[in-house]
């Protein structure tokens, strides 16, 4: 099975030729998945990013009472995955499950690492990649302890504009660390001043 979308991303974005792709191929898995598998459990061990080429997938946690977090949605085209569990090799703190049926490609560390090596514009490629990723968890982190529930919902539509009509509701006030209820009100208020996403 081979993924074009993402053969094109890594050769359009990451600076890959096409030649080098047929060599590091065999280091990538692709599978696909239902909805509510889980790919990711907490405590296990991530070995791989993750890469959704169709479908939707989110990454998770439990607080101590047993309440679902949200930290993350991945639609088509977006990386997810336990960074810290893949390179320190530690328990993961998120579960990853599936929203949406998804084809999914397993980015490992042997591919970063060879794509790396053969090309230093993948290097700088994937350096960015994180860089965006330090970045985008900082103003997420900020939103959370700072923003009114109208800033982050406001936030949420930018960062993820083709998913209101994808995901329930409690999925999205999860994300944005809110009730359903007030996701609710955040919504009337919007309306009220015709706000429309």
């Amino acid at each position: 099975m081979q993924c074009e979308t993402f053969q094109s991303y890594i050769i359009n974005k990451g600076g890959i030729r096409e030649s080098q792709f047929e060599e590091l191929a065999p280091l990538l898995r692709y599978d696909t998945f239902l909805k509510n598998d889980v790919l990711l459990q907490r405590g296990e061990t991530c070995k791989a990013s993750m890469f959704v080429e169709k479908g939707l997938l989110r990454a998770y946690t439990l607080d101590e009472s047993g309440k679902e977090h949200i930290v993350q949605f991945a639609p088509e085209n977006w990386f997810v995955g336990d960074r810290g569990s893949i390179y320190f090799n530690d328990p993961s703190y998120f579960s990853i499950d599936v929203i949406e049926d998804a084809l999914v490609v397993f980015v490992t560390e042997a591919f970063i690492e060879k794509a790396s090596e053969m090309s230093s514009s993948f290097r700088k490629f994937n350096e960015k990649l994180l860089h965006n990723h330090i970045q985008h968890l900082q103003k997420r982190i900020d939103l959370l302890l700072s923003a009114s529930a109208e800033s982050r919902y406001l936030n949420f539509i930018e960062m993820y504009p083709d998913l209101l009509l994808r995901v329930p509701q409690w999925m999205i006030a999860s994300y944005l660390g809110i009730t359903p209820e007030s996701l609710s009100r955040v919504r009337k208020a919007l309306a009220d001043k015709n706000f429309k996403p």
